[in-house]
């Protein structure tokens, strides 16, 4: 590509598989990291901040800490040690993200090895929770025996373990402790040295709830179904994605097109050619243009098409047709399947915790322990 790379681009090539200085810096005397290594921190799922009260004075660092929850489904133990950790390591509250992740924060910089330690033992990871990287996939997290249901959140697993990055450094970093000796970087096949221009959001619908808004990701899947529930295949989208700059007009809000119709053993194939398209033209110079739907607006669905072709082993059909979307909340009470209910909690602005006479973590934990 012509011109001149963002300087993000250089600190990714030149870190030896997301390591930079991080395990260095982090037994260092500094509450806070140096900027290249708070950049390669994103990517294991950690956000550097600081109390914006402390400007031009001496500032207090903490950090945000977000986990990767493929199709937002996570077990009750999982649910309780995140809400023991909040009060442990970070400020006592917990966010529920709009992609199904949870986020602690006022995390110390001493604290994160310890708090990474204690997710890892419930198997539950922040790689790839942040960054130039495939984020968590989404999938209606609705824990019912509906079989269409139970094919996407499967479906959400799938494709999370296929994106995750084949480097070792989260785990010597936080997990280890210890660098191996001699260990060599890990080539990356998927996403290369440099990793993606931005963030990539995949999310996947079936006709009837598209409560994961699947037309706003990079990746939308709509699974389509036989009159038995057995999933034949997904109408792919691509090129979605709501986030503008304020006062720039050059980038955009955009709904993803309709791609292509792909069987359902196709979809990992699919998902990871339209990945490497994006690591192939997205822009590398303008992170503010970089994303994977400038691709889509500036180059045309047409062309879009046709380069999928090209990395796939398999002819591309034309979108099915798909029923009417219906959005639903899932608030109140369900049913289940097998006698059981489910109750759909509404929380304000996702934030977990408890104030004044509002107890809403504690009375989530208590609903959970039980």
């Amino acid at each position: 590509m012509a011109g001149k790379k963002h300087n993000v681009e250089d600190i990714k090539s030149e870190s030896a598989g997301l390591r930079g200085e991080i395990a260095t810096e982090l037994t260092g005397e500094a509450t806070n990291f140096s900027g290249e290594s708070a950049t390669l921190l994103k990517f294991h799922g950690i956000y550097e901040q600081h109390d914006r009260d402390t400007r031009g004075r001496d500032k207090t660092y903490t950090f945000m800490l977000r986990t990767k929850l493929p199709g937002g489904q996570l077990s009750a133990e999982q649910y309780l040690l995140h809400d023991r950790l909040a009060d442990e390591f970070a400020n006592g509250t917990l966010r529920i993200t709009t992609r199904q992740d949870f986020q602690f924060h006022g995390i110390i910089k001493g604290e994160l090895r310890p708090t990474l330690q204690a997710l890892n033992d419930a198997l539950v990871t922040s790689l790839g929770a942040c960054g130039d990287i495939v984020r968590n996939v989404m999938a209606c997290p609705a824990p019912t025996d509906d079989p269409q249901r139970l094919a996407v959140q499967q479906a959400a697993f799938d494709l999370n373990v296929a994106f995750f990055p084949r480097t070792r450094s989260y785990h010597q970093i936080w997990l280890d402790g210890e660098p191996l000796v001699d260990d060599p970087v890990v080539e990356e096949p998927l996403y290369g040295k440099s990793y993606l221009p931005r963030k990539f959001k995949i999310a996947i619908a079936y006709p009837g709830d598209n409560c994961v808004d699947v037309y706003t990701n990079d990746v939308g899947l709509v699974a389509l179904f036989d009159e038995q529930n057995v999933l034949v295949g997904y109408n792919v989208l691509a090129g979605g994605g709501m986030g503008i700059t304020h006062n720039n007009e050059q980038t955009i809000a955009r709904l993803a097109d309709e791609v292509a119709f792909i069987p359902a053993d196709r979809v990992v194939e699919t998902v990871a050619a339209i990945v490497t398209i994006h690591r192939d033209f997205g822009d590398r110079e303008n992170r503010k243009h970089a994303r994977l739907k400038y691709i889509l607006h500036d180059r045309g669905l047409a062309w879009f098409r046709e380069e999928l072709q090209r990395r796939v082993e398999f002819p591309l059909a034309a979108p099915r047709p798909m029923p009417e979307f219906v959005i639903d909340d899932h608030m109140g009470w369900h049913e289940q399947g097998g006698g059981l209910w489910y109750l759909g909690v509404p929380i304000e602005n996702g934030r977990m915790a408890d104030r004044g006479t509002s107890r809403i973590k504690a009375g989530i934990r208590a609903a959970v322990e039980r």
